[in-house]
């Protein structure tokens, strides 16, 4: 007999919730994580006392309720609205744009002066299908944003130039004609007051976890622990990339203490001029509303190419990588024993409670079949 019902391969977000549902419902769950901490990119440190996103900003938001009241049951939310913020050249801006963004940019104080700017350069520009990310975003926001607020960024976000992007990148730009900084539209928003790595840690509560455990390092042993494996790693890395890597963009992190009490005076801005190297700079003090230390932290995040040896952030999900990943997928549907879930193993972009979502619809569907 098998030892346990479940291996669960990653003690990230996806791998945390599918582990505690299987385990309330009775099931034998073992989690095993490569790393030497909970939460994959979502792992929080205290340095100087202040809860640091080591792998960038973590903010949690969500439409749906169920989630919302899931998360909340092991861990107090905070009510911490992203308002982030954009320099160029010297200048700062409110994101997303906004009437604040409007009345910086061209001086001027009513939602129908902005849309008359906008309007008049989207006219003047006249690309009726957008073909790229550069002739989509100009198409939905003008010129004037484009070049001040996303032309660089996203080349540099990117390591690209903006035509050579398929325009489905930047689909959906959000414009509000009203003066409202809040980032999300989603109801429900906030941050763990303890910090994510707590939050993953009490949802494994009553589970078996081996931390610096590498999957790879002994995987018939580790599949023959269990009745089913759910795998959350690189999909590509599972089958031994018989079929190729699949693409990345990845990230390099430089954090800093500072003897100040506030750098920057928010928690995210970002730098969209190209001549700056780095995206953005995190004061992670600011999103638990902690402005009297006497120190801060500061992280500045450099985007840079995936190499087998930095970290897969983004999947770049163009028509070559997708048409990759769709060859991986079937040799996933083959493999009836393993359960592919999560960020990497889905290769997709997912926001914290899409992959709980995801990981909910995972459960259902193998207690369904039980």
């Amino acid at each position: 007999m098998n030892s346990y019902d479940y291996l669960i391969v990653g003690a990230g977000i996806y791998g945390a919730t599918f582990a505690q549902q299987m385990h309330a419902l009775g099931k034998r769950c073992l989690v095993i994580e490569k790393r030497s901490f909970l939460g994959g990119l979502s792992h929080t440190e205290k340095i100087e006392n202040i809860d640091v996103h080591t792998h960038g900003a973590h903010i949690f938001h969500t439409n749906r309720e169920d989630i919302w009241h899931y998360v909340n049951q092991f861990v107090a939310f905070n009510h911490f609205i992203n308002s982030p913020m954009a320099i160029y050249r010297g200048k700062i801006y409110n994101l997303p744009f906004n009437m604040n963004t409007f009345s910086k940019l061209w001086d001027i104080s009513t939602p129908d002066e902005a849309k008359k700017i906008i309007e008049g350069q989207i006219k003047k520009y006249g690309v009726e299908n957008p073909k790229n990310l550069e002739e989509q975003a100009i198409s939905s926001v003008g010129m004037d944003i484009y070049q001040v607020l996303i032309k660089e960024y996203t080349e540099k976000q990117w390591g690209i130039e903006a035509t050579k992007l398929p325009a489905f990148i930047i689909k959906r730009l959000p414009i509000r004609f009203t003066y409202d900084n809040n980032y999300f539209d989603d109801f429900y928003q906030g941050i763990p007051k303890e910090g994510y790595t707590e939050l993953v840690h009490r949802m494994l509560e009553g589970i078996e976890v081996r931390l610096n455990t590498d999957y790879f390092s002994q995987k018939e042993y580790f599949d023959s622990l269990a009745e089913k494996i759910v795998y959350t790693g690189p999909i590509d890395r599972f089958f031994d990339y018989c079929y190729g890597q699949l693409g990345y963009r990845s990230l390099r992190f430089e954090t800093q203490i500072l003897e100040c009490e506030n750098y920057q005076g928010n928690a995210v801005i970002n730098y969209t001029e190209k001549s700056v190297p780095y995206t953005r700079i995190i004061e992670h003090k600011h999103f638990n509303s902690r402005p009297n230390q006497a120190k801060t932290v500061i992280t500045k995040e450099y985007p840079q190419a995936f190499d087998p040896s930095s970290e897969p952030f983004y999947p770049i999900n163009n028509q070559e990588n997708n048409e990759l990943y769709d060859r991986y997928r079937l040799l996933a549907k083959n493999s009836p024993k393993v359960i592919f879930g999560g960020r990497l193993a889905e290769y997709k972009y997912y926001n914290m409670d899409q992959a709980i979502a995801s990981a909910f619809d995972a459960v259902a569907k193998e207690s369904k079949n039980q």
